[in-house]
């Protein structure tokens, strides 16, 4: 397994009703990968696995597995505060024929230190022979899981990377220089995909992909294979873009980028409420100048 590039934490597509876009879904996944996305992250805080229930969790994941179809890897989104049932979820998970991965993040709430945090961690990489990815993301978990503890979780035979949302360049570059050769670190945030990889990480997990997954794509790409000119050039283009989908809690943002370029809708469920008007207005301009607002005023409303 090719772990790297740029992978998009997948939005959930909702119907009016609220229930879950299976249709639409597999068509989104259809068209990441058609795009050069390289790794697909369902249920993840982009797919707002919180409001999920349990079953229409499993199907989601289900569907992506589906529509990727070995095409390229999918690591699913499985985070609890309770060791044990996050223990009891990935042992479900293990059971989706053909799924990648997990993509766990540190316990939200309850605010472990660092030992709780490794026990946490070495837990469910111990119920399960899949592949895992630390996801570290402290701003919505009170938590921040330090470069000491990752590189001890390191040490565990199927924890193979992580995805580093810390926002601390610092932090990152101090794990990326102590980290085994083989062990992954991706960039959680956009805006810092290219800081990330010119310090030796090894791909993004965007947000922004999931409107633009050919655009970050390529950036990634590029960074990769030291073509810094075109990485740079691509990140200077569409960096207004990554700040802002960021403006308010992810994912109305990224929601309304997609219905105001014709590839979905903006159906969220709360607490996520759709974005205020400044927000909407700021998002319109960016489109327009990058040239990707829909021409016409109904394409928000039709199916992928």
């Amino acid at each position: 397994m090719n772990l790297q590039g740029c992978g998009t934490a997948l939005i959930t597509p909702f119907r009016q009703d609220g229930t879950v876009d299976e249709p639409a879904l597999l068509a989104h996944v259809n068209w990441q990968i058609a795009n050069g996305v390289s790794l697909l992250i369902p249920c993840g805080t982009t797919g707002e696995a919180a409001t999920l229930t349990e079953p229409e969790w499993l199907r989601v994941i289900e569907v992506t597995v589906a529509a990727a179809a070995g095409r390229v890897p999918v690591f699913a989104g499985a985070t609890h505060n309770a060791t044990h049932q996050a223990v009891a979820n990935v042992k479900k998970l293990a059971k989706i024929d053909g799924l990648t991965g997990i993509l766990t993040a540190n316990p939200y709430y309850t605010k472990p230190n660092q030992r709780g945090q490794y026990e946490h961690f070495r837990a469910i990489a111990e119920a399960t022979e899949l592949p895992i990815l630390l996801y570290n993301i402290p701003g919505r978990t009170a938590a921040n899981l330090e470069p000491e503890t990752v590189l001890r979780l390191a040490e565990l035979p199927n924890i193979v990377g992580i995805k580093e949302s810390s926002g601390n360049m610092q932090q990152i570059t101090e794990l990326l220089t102590q980290a085994p050769r083989a062990f992954r670190v991706f960039s959680g945030d956009d805006a810092l995909a290219l800081p990330t990889l010119a310090v030796g990480g090894m791909g993004l997990i965007s947000v922004a992909s999931n409107a633009i997954p050919q655009q970050m794509s390529q950036m990634v790409a590029s960074a990769l294979n030291d073509h810094w000119i075109a990485a740079r050039r691509i990140n200077r283009h569409y960096f207004p873009l990554m700040q802002a989908i960021f403006t308010e809690p992810s994912p109305a943002p990224i929601k309304a980028v997609l219905s105001m370029i014709g590839r979905g809708n903006e159906n969220l469920r709360l607490p996520m409420v759709p974005v205020a008007s400044t927000t909407r207005r700021k998002l319109e301009i960016i489109l327009g100048e990058l040239g990707l607002l829909s021409d016409r005023p109904d394409d928000n409303l039709r199916v992928f």
